[in-house]
């Protein structure tokens, strides 16, 4: 190679020469597969913005929900995946050496989808499991849910549901991320309804030697007085425990955050007033007898 070859003068008089003669135009050479390439990458990625930012102009418009947001979210993650794979195949269509290899791929297109299946399970799980949701539509974005975690029973928002996963978002402001095949399979309780109203259930153990009458007295009256409470449906004797008389005490509440928060109001209350009238909460008590064996006489 002379040293003029070697020149950027050179190798930019290569790239205007075969521009001049098409080459770039023709997907069987080289430059045209990458400049193909590159196009079709371009417009894959082109039309999935656009495509998402329309989603959400339209989702920002629509401030009465007149759509369901979940079903416009996940069919708009659907729409762009299938964007990227038509891209993918009529590319290959385009370059003749991706075509000749057609064949190739269809008499392989069993191992691979066996292996695919195989490695990705989960994922394909999780991915057919969320297409369910979306068709039944057992719970939407902004629905509260309480569902079963391994910390233990979890209570959230629904944030977010994507191809994958549910995301919920807590009252204390954590992010708790499920696989729809798990949200699939599992029990779910949904709070959220056209009656949003949640029962406040406050149980309360009494000694057997307390005024049982002044108890659910004072519980009722601290019940009535709460500016949270909605209706007080009553105060009745749920259990004879081994240590006491349980007193359940329930009542309205406008949903499920007020009524958490008006159970901590009211036993709190009840630790207050029960000292001031006399009234015994049992407690655990632990006996320990110590016995004087004497030795046996021989």
């Amino acid at each position: 190679m002379t040293p003029w070859e070697t020149r950027p003068e050179h190798r930019m008089m290569n790239i205007l020469n075969e521009l001049k003669s098409g080459a770039f135009a023709d997907p069987a050479t080289l430059p045209g597969a990458v400049a193909y390439a590159l196009l079709f990458v371009f417009l894959a990625w082109l039309v999935g913005r656009i495509l998402r930012l329309t989603v959400q102009r339209a989702l920002a418009h629509d401030t009465h929900d007149l759509v369901d947001r979940t079903t416009v979210r996940f069919l708009a993650q659907l729409a762009r995946m299938a964007v990227y794979v038509f891209a993918f195949i009529t590319y290959a269509h385009l370059v003749p050496a991706l075509a000749r290899l057609s064949t190739i791929w269809l008499a392989s297109v069993s191992i691979i989808s066996a292996i695919i299946g195989l490695a990705a399970q989960n994922t394909l799980g999780n991915l057919i499991a969320g297409i369910s949701l979306l068709l039944y539509r057992p719970f939407k974005v902004r629905d509260r849910l309480q569902i079963t975690a391994p910390t233990g029973v979890e209570t959230g928002v629904v944030e977010n549901l994507n191809l994958g996963y549910t995301l919920l978002k807590t009252d204390d402001n954590r992010r708790v991320v499920v696989p729809n095949s798990i949200m699939a399979s599992q029990t779910t309780i949904s709070l959220t309804g056209d009656d949003p109203r949640a029962i406040c259930s406050v149980p309360i153990t009494i000694t057997y030697d307390s005024d049982m009458d002044k108890a659910r007295s004072v519980l009722l009256e601290s019940a009535k007085k709460h500016p949270k409470i909605q209706q007080v449906r009553g105060c009745s004797v749920t259990q004879l425990g081994p240590y006491g008389i349980v007193l359940t005490l329930n009542a309205w509440c406008a949903d499920a955050v007020i009524a958490s928060e008006v159970k901590c109001d009211l036993l709190e209350q009840a630790n207050k007033r029960f000292a001031v009238e006399g009234i015994k909460i049992p407690f655990l008590q632990t006996a320990i007898v110590l016995k004087n064996v004497l030795p046996p006489k021989f």
